[in-house]
């Protein structure tokens, strides 16, 4: 498909000639209580961030009710848990969801979400969610991204743990029922991430190869990665979020604070405003220090008919006088009128070149 330069959601213009769509993502962060989910759709708002993100899925739709060893989680955050446990305690109850898309209304902040099977893009169709996130483990559910592409709305695919071919067949996926409204997510799915598993640069090959716009979904701990990323092409930045690292959900540790969440906003979009254009002209802020580029000054008091010498003028600030690059063709001429030292050379104290 062709490069994109921009999609819309909700409104809000995402692509390189806009500020960095910032993109909060809360979920097992509601630690099992609406009224939290609701304070960080509050907090989010306040941060500036563009949009909220909820996860849609019953630990039934998601995996299996097995404790065969495949169905064990043997390291990492969540080791000592089956699937199923790990998902009944972090999924968001499906009856929240009306009120949580009504009070990010209120609170004037996009909300949508991440479906993991057909029924939760049914919910989510009910509730006019503006866009769709798939995960990364979910993309290689080919079915599940045609059917949420098939609703036109603009799909955001995490890319952890997937090869090149994935990528590809993700996007073809969504082609083929029509939506090319797609926002590729670079992203390693390690909770957290190391920043250096995170080769940044691949951010503009998947640019270019795939001919989309590209973002990141950011696990590492701080906000350098996700700064980063916006000089190398990033328009759209998911990070988790929380009101307490250390309030012990599935999520928390890894994820940003309130003061984060707002650092992250400010910061991306001095970066993108640092990114500019392409601009060699003089800049407004410049201008008044023009006159302390270096120019040739005399130094010594000099009689008019005198032969400038390298003794006679020095190159320093500031640059009253002609540009140093000048000093080589100054050197040799005659003065036709006398100079002091400490005065800007001027090229109207000088004789032409073939003038003795």
């Amino acid at each position: 498909m062709d490069q994109a330069e921009k999609l819309t959601i909700n409104g809000r213009e995402i692509g390189p000639a806009f500020p960095p769509y910032i993109c909060a993502e809360i979920s097992a962060n509601h630690n099992g209580n609406i009224g939290t989910a609701l304070e960080l759709i509050d907090q989010a708002s306040k941060a500036g961030a563009d949009a909220v993100k909820i996860q849609t899925y019953r630990p039934d739709t998601i995996t299996l009710n097995s404790a065969n060893p495949e169905f064990q989680i043997n390291s990492g955050l969540w080791a000592g848990r089956t699937l199923y446990e790990l998902y009944e305690e972090a999924h968001l109850p499906w009856e929240w969801h009306a009120e949580l898309f009504e009070y990010a209304k209120k609170k004037e902040i996009t909300l949508f979400s991440s479906p993991f099977d057909h029924t939760a893009v049914d919910l989510l169709e009910s509730l006019n969610t503006p866009a769709y996130k798939i995960a990364s483990f979910e993309i290689v559910d080919t079915e599940l991204i045609r059917y949420a592409a098939s609703t036109q709305k603009p799909l955001i695919i995490s890319t952890g743990l997937a090869s090149a071919d994935d990528i590809e067949r993700a996007l073809q996926a969504a082609n083929e029922v029509g939506n090319d409204r797609v926002i590729i997510l670079h992203c390693v799915s390690a909770y957290p991430a190391n920043p250096s598993d995170y080769n940044l640069k691949t951010l503009v090959d998947k640019r270019t190869r795939f001919q989309s716009l590209v973002g990141l979904s950011d696990h590492t701990i701080s906000n350098t990665t996700a700064i980063t990323s916006v000089g190398l092409g990033s328009v759209f930045i998911e990070k988790h979020f929380t009101l307490d690292r250390d309030g012990g959900g599935p999520d928390d540790s890894f994820s940003l604070e309130p003061d984060d969440l707002k650092q992250l906003v400010e910061e991306t979009k001095v970066a993108w405003q640092a990114l500019g254009k392409i601009d060699y002209a003089l800049k407004s802020g410049e201008d008044p220090n023009q006159q302390f580029r270096r120019s040739l000054y005399f130094v010594s008091d000099l009689p008019a008919g005198s032969v400038i010498t390298k003794a006679d003028i020095k190159s320093v600030r500031p640059g009253n006088g002609l540009p140093a690059y000048e000093y080589n063709k100054v050197l040799g001429r005659t003065l036709i009128r006398s100079a002091k030292k400490h005065t800007p050379v001027e090229i109207n104290h000088l004789a032409s070149p073939n003038r003795s």
